[in-house]
């Protein structure tokens, strides 16, 4: 949408500065797929430890790269619109195993008989954990996000068309 309105000299929109997102390239799109191959059992849930923008620094990259001078314009959230994406659920990261660069999150085959959690629970007290979101991860710096949107195929296609109508 970003490329669509540079392109055609339109303010760019967004609904909140504040929003969050992950960014993936489709390479580390493949780099999941062939490690939760390479990796994982049955039932396995593989998450990449993907770094986060603000939809503000993704429009602000976008300007840059393209050398637009369309104005950023909030327009307001959208129903149902979520300020952060989140991954893994605290839940989830509670028996999530840390891989490096990626989470592996073990299929649940606890006995289902929970008679036991009448009398008992996991651990000795509270345990301190969060979801895995966007607002939380690492957050890429403008540079850092523009280094990543010119690796996009997208991105340098339409690049190419704009520097070609210049």
């Amino acid at each position: 949408l970003f490329i669509e309105q540079i392109a055609s000299g339109k303010p760019i929109t967004i609904t909140d500065p504040r929003m969050t997102r992950f960014m993936m390239s489709i390479e580390d799109a493949v780099d999941l797929v062939v490690y939760a191959f390479k990796n994982a059992q049955p039932g396995d849930l593989f998450v990449h430890k993907a770094p986060a923008a603000t939809i503000e620094d993704v429009a602000t990259a976008m300007k840059t790269i393209f050398g637009a001078l369309s104005p950023i314009q909030l327009i307001g959230i959208r129903h149902g619109e979520k300020l952060w994406e989140t991954l893994l659920t605290r839940e989830e990261m509670l028996c999530a195993e840390d891989r490096g660069g990626y989470f592996r999150v073990l299929a649940d085959a606890r006995d289902l008989n929970y008679t036991i959690f009448t009398t008992e629970g996991i651990g000795d007290g509270p345990i301190e954990v969060s979801d895995y979101n966007s607002h939380t991860t690492r957050r890429l710096s403008i540079e850092e996000t523009i280094s990543l949107l010119t690796t996009l195929p997208e991105v340098q296609d339409a690049l190419k068309k704009v520097v070609a109508h210049r």
